[in-house]
């Protein structure tokens, strides 16, 4: 007998049970059409993150707050700033001081807050950033409409504004929105500027922000003599681990630490930033389609089950084949190749239509300010379609010896 035959015999036994097949074919599809998905979306996720990282560029340090005695990467950390903990000895001085530094090309600072914006009868609450004139130059951000402020205004705390396309529209409409008075909080603040339409970003929408400058942001609104970040562009950032070393001894003298453990900040390399972006995105993923391979292994167990039906079924004709002289190999490959072709058949519709929904989701992310791409993952199908085709190797082998081991004389009796 050929090595063909057991697969021309798999094929045939499959397709006079089309029901029972594609329900079996239809719960593993859904598990590789559900990792595919995963995959895709979370590369197109992580180049979403990067794209949005390089609207401030690639060669600057990041330097921020942190609690103290934590690391700067930690849970401990992030858990004491998500419960109110607030670090205010970052102060624009020190940023100034950071300045000085001969690998440093500028600079700017920043501070956030939040606050309802109106104008006439449009209101909306709008996040605000505080920042140095400086960060329209150094950052990949521009102006479509008017200017943006300058540092005299910056130090002398003038009340003006740029803001983001969508809050433009949302506040003016197809008005001119220059020269304009909008109200935050209780205060006028006159528009200057409008910046080009950014897109959005996991983090926030850049075409919904206030940009102002940091000083007015402190004093002006929310009464405050700190930061909380200030980012650094370098001019060779080959040094950048070095520089960092270098700004984290001059943070260190202005806040009066000898003990590193007590670092009330963190300085921050595009590497490291690169790393941790990696290491998040692929977490997730990573996850996400552990989870979604679990209705593969349900799929597996719905192989086995069925095998083992169509075997006590299929009893007669395993006699009936083994006394004519089919050896228990080819009896055994027979089932093997249905179990196969069943997961393989199945890996093979959840890639494409996993394929299809990520190109779906994609265009409803981009619908919605998000533009994830699609991005196509070879470990996600190579994933999809190798495990698909391993549950059907690993489900099928017990009801196919079981297939194998019997006694023709006891098979034929069946019947």
């Amino acid at each position: 007998m050929s090595f063909l035959s057991p697969l021309k015999l798999a094929y045939h036994a499959l397709k006079l049970h089309k029901v029972r097949s594609a329900l079996t074919v239809l719960g593993l599809f859904i598990g590789v059409m559900s990792i595919i998905v995963v995959m895709n979306m979370g590369q197109g996720l992580k180049g979403l993150i990067l794209d949005y990282v390089k609207i401030f560029g690639s060669d600057y340090l990041q330097v921020e707050t942190k609690v103290p005695s934590t690391a700067k990467n930690s849970s401990a950390n992030v858990m004491n700033t998500a419960q109110g903990v607030t670090v205010t000895t970052m102060k624009l001085s020190n940023a100034e001081e950071v300045g000085k530094h001969p690998n440093v090309r500028g600079y700017y600072a920043g501070q956030m807050g939040q606050a309802v914006v109106s104008y006439l009868d449009n209101t909306k609450t709008s996040l605000l950033w505080g920042i140095s004139s400086s960060f329209f130059n150094l950052s990949a951000t521009k102006i479509s409409e008017g200017r943006e402020f300058s540092d005299d205004e910056d130090r002398s705390e003038a009340r003006l504004v740029v803001i983001g396309s969508t809050l433009k529209e949302k506040l003016f409409g197809s008005d001119n929105a220059i020269d304009q008075y909008i109200k935050i909080g209780q205060k006028n603040f006159r528009v200057v500027g409008v910046l080009e339409k950014q897109g959005g970003s996991m983090f926030f929408d850049m075409d919904s922000l206030v940009f102002m400058p940091v000083r007015t942001l402190q004093k002006q609104i929310l009464g405050i003599d700190y930061i909380q970040f200030f980012t650094v562009y370098l001019k060779d950032a080959k040094q950048s681990y070095a520089t960092a070393a270098d700004i984290e001894d001059i943070l260190r003298e202005e806040h009066k630490i000898t003990d590193p453990k007590k670092d009330d900040f963190a300085v921050t390399t595009m590497d490291e930033a690169m790393n941790m972006i990696d290491t998040l995105t692929g977490g997730i993923t990573l996850l996400l389609a552990a989870i979604a391979a679990i209705s593969l292994l349900v799929g597996g167990v719905g192989i086995m089950n069925i095998m083992y039906v169509s075997v006590t079924e299929r009893t007669y004709e395993i006699g009936l084949r083994k006394a004519v002289g089919a050896s228990n190999k080819n009896i055994l490959w027979q089932f093997l190749w249905e179990a196969i072709f069943l997961t393989f058949l199945g890996g093979l519709i959840g890639v494409m239509l996993g394929t299809l929904f990520s190109f779906v989701g994609a265009l409803a992310a981009k619908s919605a300010g998000f533009n994830l791409g699609l991005t196509f993952s070879p470990v996600g199908f190579i994933l999809g379609t190798g495990f698909s085709v391993l549950v059907g190797l690993i489900f099928g082998v017990y009801p196919a010896r079981k297939a194998a081991q019997m006694d023709p004389v006891e098979a034929l009796r069946q019947e």
